[in-house]
């Protein structure tokens, strides 16, 4: 089901929304009443975890400390 947000009422309530996104809600982003793109889940067979940097260190890793590594 989809439902139709203004970018400025997204941007102001983005928890809400992504909340409603990870429940299957598919969100059309209008600006001036002009869809200008639409959000919806990932399904999780389309997602490959390559990395998980939160397993490295808690809180993750930056992405300098990665780049001076390569």
């Amino acid at each position: 089901m989809e439902e139709i947000v203004g970018l400025k009422e997204l941007r102001q309530n983005l928890d809400k929304y992504t909340s409603l996104i990870q429940k299957g809600k598919v969100l059309i982003v209008v600006k001036r009443s002009k869809p200008i793109f639409r959000l919806e889940p990932i399904e999780k067979e389309e997602w490959e975890e390559v990395v998980d940097f939160t397993k490295i260190r808690k809180g993750g890793v930056s992405i300098g400390e990665i780049l001076s590594r390569l």
